[in-house]
């Protein structure tokens, strides 16, 4: 499908460091009906838009996508499709904050309780101030427990596989100290698992890709339990502490009884920027996790692609390992 040049109308923010970009118009036209098939839609036939707006030279592999959709129910206050680098996300966390805050910023909604759809379900957001939300996540649970990883360049890596809007395997230590310096170990290691996982053919549910790793260790700040590192499926470190990433823990921690109802969790990022967050039962297996964190808004711009721009559908350096 030929790339419009109609120009895009983009609300940049950042939550605990994690930047989202809210495409508020400019969009394409997904049509109606669910969400899901808006996203199918969108990722079938105008994926050179996701690439426009998430790709360098507009954006950046750190970057997550969320394209503002008409709700499907009028109870709701908005509908979104979150996406990177690399594709679609089912749900983000970090995105979601941003996005509350996004909408109070232009006067779409107020403080108070809220409804966002996302292609896995309804998220309750609470705007506490400003720049404060709370999100009340997807049903999160535990998948499978103490899976040992022997690899070559790191030994035995043990961690839990969780589903919190995302699939993640949550090792419950790490190979290298959480230090920045470390990132590019990190990301090594995080590749090294995400590669184990696929040989083994360890899945989330249904045989779903586990796209996301996350290293735990002990926490740097006061006040703190854990600190974590996060890699992403489009190769980018998690600025933020994650919040599909910090559910997939609740349900970790629910699971083996370290962690009691409504007793608060607070995780620290690699960054030492910290979401406060606990959880409710749900059922036998699954929790129901809120996540507290601050968002700000970076900047309102409009993305143009002027005609005979050879990367008006951003810059593509093929898939990532």
């Amino acid at each position: 499908m030929s790339i419009s040049s109609a120009p895009i109308r983009v609300v940049d923010s950042h939550t605990e460091g994690e930047p989202t970009r809210v495409v508020i118009a400019g969009g394409p036209d997904l049509g109606t009906g669910s969400l899901q098939d808006r996203l199918r839609r969108f990722r079938d036939d105008f994926d050179s838009f996701r690439r426009t707006v998430i790709l360098e030279p507009r954006g950046s592999e750190a970057l997550v996508g969320a394209l503002l959709c008409p709700p499907e129910q009028p109870s709701s206050a908005a509908a979104v499709i979150f996406f990177n680098n690399t594709g679609y996300l089912s749900m983000c966390g970090h995105g979601t904050i941003g996005l509350a805050v996004t909408l109070f910023h232009l006067g779409l909604i107020g403080l108070g309780v809220h409804r966002i759809e996302t292609p896995v379900g309804i998220v309750a957001v609470d705007l506490l101030a400003p720049n404060t939300v709370a999100i009340e996540n997807v049903p999160s649970y535990l998948h499978l427990s103490e899976v040992e990883l022997e690899i070559d360049t790191l030994g035995l890596i043990v961690g839990d596989v969780a589903w919190g809007g995302n699939w993640f395997f949550l090792a419950r230590s790490s190979p290298f100290p959480l230090v920045a310096g470390n990132i590019p170990r990190l990301t090594a290691a995080a590749l090294a698992v995400r590669g184990e996982l696929r040989r083994r053919g360890i899945t989330g549910a249904d045989g779903a890709e586990i796209d996301h790793v996350e290293f735990f260790g002990p926490a740097q700040g006061a006040g703190a339990n854990s600190r974590n590192f996060v890699h992403c499926p489009g190769g980018a470190y998690d600025r933020s502490p994650c919040g599909t990433g910090t559910s997939a823990k609740l349900a970790c921690l629910a699971a083996s009884g370290r962690l009691r109802p409504g007793e608060p969790w607070v995780q620290e990022s690699i960054i030492g920027s910290r979401f406060t967050a606990h959880y409710s039962v749900a059922s036998a297996a699954t929790v129901i996790p809120t996540i507290v964190g601050n968002a700000y808004i970076c900047g309102e711009t409009v993305l143009v692609r002027q005609a005979g721009d050879p990367f008006a559908a951003g810059i593509l350096l093929g898939p990532m390992p």
